[in-house]
């Protein structure tokens, strides 16, 4: 298939997340997630792990980076890795912003669009802990951070990406400024729920002047909620609603959608929540969460989605295109291998084989 300026094999993107594999001081990338991301170069698009745009968007340790020469050369061998397997990969730029903790600063408060605190918690190098209240970004420090997603933007291109994904989901940054019960801004970006989408609609503006509009998407999640802020009523889908819409006018290469978060649930019922934004974006949707090979057929087929995303299948079964093609069975991850550090419960997944497959 097509997404925007991108030819796809096949409508299973690899989802980004975080494994925490970046074990050194200056957060690069290294061979050992060289191997990772070229084992799934099979799927149609693989979206790299949330990549930090600056030194300041911090929230989470191990974490790679794209905003120093080291970290975009890291990437470029990562990049090259992939393409010398046959695959494609986009990186996904991302801020963690108030969701983060002062662990990461040497004691130093982050930042967020108010001085409020998400109730989020923070994975740090003593461990998982709470966040705290923010700082307030200045107007000069958006201003800033906007130009870093630019430089970031720079730096995936000259690392060899075929596009990148603006990180605009889950309890992160853009979603903080988007959410009214945590910009509390009476400036440009806040005070109403088109002010509160500026600041995501700047970044876009700022990521275009480096790539072209067919080689970006943007990941978010109405449905997300989490802790006290994040509880997708109706007031907050209706504000989506108008974000989405305006989305479509940004001609992307796709629109990377989360649904709810949900277990135990039909394959309908976990298709239907998408049809609210088919209706209202113009241009290609991937849907992402908790689907199977049967859910995304489904879901292609009924022409609400145009692509699915995966991301704990492709944890432990780093041939899953061909598994699904073929119906193998899959291979259950180890969860308490997720952010271990190491090639154990990352590269060491075999592909299917009849013999040899538990």
């Amino acid at each position: 298939m097509r997404l925007g300026a991108l030819d796809l094999p096949n409508r299973i993107l690899m989802a980004p997340m975080t494994r925490s594999r970046a074990q050194n001081a200056g957060l690069v990338p290294t061979r050992l997630m060289e191997e990772y991301y070229a084992q799934r170069a099979s799927a149609g698009l693989i979206v790299s792990e949330g990549t930090w745009v600056n030194d300041q968007a911090i929230g989470f340790i191990n974490v790679p980076g794209i905003y120093s020469d080291a970290q975009t050369r890291g990437w470029t061998s990562v990049t090259e890795a992939v393409h010398a397997a046959g695959g494609r990969i986009i990186s996904q730029l991302g801020h963690v912003g108030a969701g983060s903790h002062p662990d990461h600063f040497d004691g130093r408060l982050p930042a967020g669009p108010s001085a409020i605190n998400p109730g989020e918690r923070s994975f740090t190098s003593a461990g998982i802990k709470n966040t705290v209240t923010p700082r307030e970004f200045t107007a000069a420090e958006i201003a800033r951070t906007i130009a870093d997603y630019r430089r970031a933007a720079a730096n995936a291109r000259r690392a060899g990406f075929d596009g990148l994904e603006v990180h605009a989901q889950g309890a992160q940054l853009i979603a903080q400024f988007l959410n009214p019960r945590l910009n509390r801004r009476t400036d440009a970006y806040g005070g109403n729920a088109e002010r509160r989408a500026q600041f995501l609609f700047d970044v876009l503006d700022a990521v275009h002047d480096e790539w072209d509009t067919g080689r970006v998407s943007v990941k978010i999640s109405p449905y997300w909620t989490s802790g006290w802020a994040f509880v997708a009523d109706e007031e907050d889908l209706a504000d989506y609603d108008q974000v989405i819409k305006r989305l479509s006018d940004n001609a992307l290469a796709f629109l990377h959608l989360m649904g709810p978060v949900a277990q135990g649930v039909s394959d309908q019922e976990q298709i239907a929540p998408f049809a609210r934004y088919r209706a209202r974006y113009a241009g290609p949707i991937v849907a992402n969460v908790g689907f199977t090979r049967t859910s995304g057929n489904a879901i292609i087929e009924q022409g609400t989605a145009d692509a699915v995303s995966f991301g704990s299948p492709f944890i432990a079964n780093p041939d899953l295109v061909r598994r699904f093609a073929a119906g193998h069975p899959l291979t259950d991850g180890d969860r308490a291998t997720y952010y271990a550090g190491t090639a154990d419960g990352y590269t060491d997944y075999p592909e299917f084989t009849a013999a040899g497959h538990p």
